[in-house]
């Protein structure tokens, strides 16, 4: 009775593709929101899920998991920590303005081209 186990492996490993495959699309200088970022993935309302898997990437990873923050363009990731300052660093290095522990959603959100219209 492996099969299920298998199933919801593969499962997992789609859902890891999908927000990988959207998180490499954002460009430098843009931002979006755990929420955003799921939504665009096809992963509903997976927010929580989105923040601890790109917390399992690897050190070395190319992907721009520093472009992905709170809602509302908070940055979740605290002042004074390895992490949260690399993410800062990141940013200011790409242009983004941060104030108030906040990016400017208006300004530097990715907002991707709507297919439908």
């Amino acid at each position: 009775m492996s099969a299920p186990a298998d199933v919801t492996q593969e499962r997992a490993e789609d859902r890891r593709m999908a927000l990988y495959l959207v998180l490499g699309q954002i460009p430098s200088g843009k931002v979006i929101s755990y929420g955003e970022l799921a939504d665009l993935a096809g992963l509903g309302r997976a927010a929580r899920w989105v923040g601890r898997t790109l917390s399992q990437l690897p050190a070395d990873t190319r992907l721009p998991w520093h472009r992905v923050l709170g809602a509302g363009g908070r940055l979740s990731l605290a002042q004074g920590t390895p992490s949260g300052d690399e993410q800062r660093a990141r940013l200011r290095a790409e242009g983004v303005s941060l104030r108030n522990n906040r990016v400017d959603m208006s300004r530097h959100g990715w907002r991707p081209m709507d297919h439908n219209s």
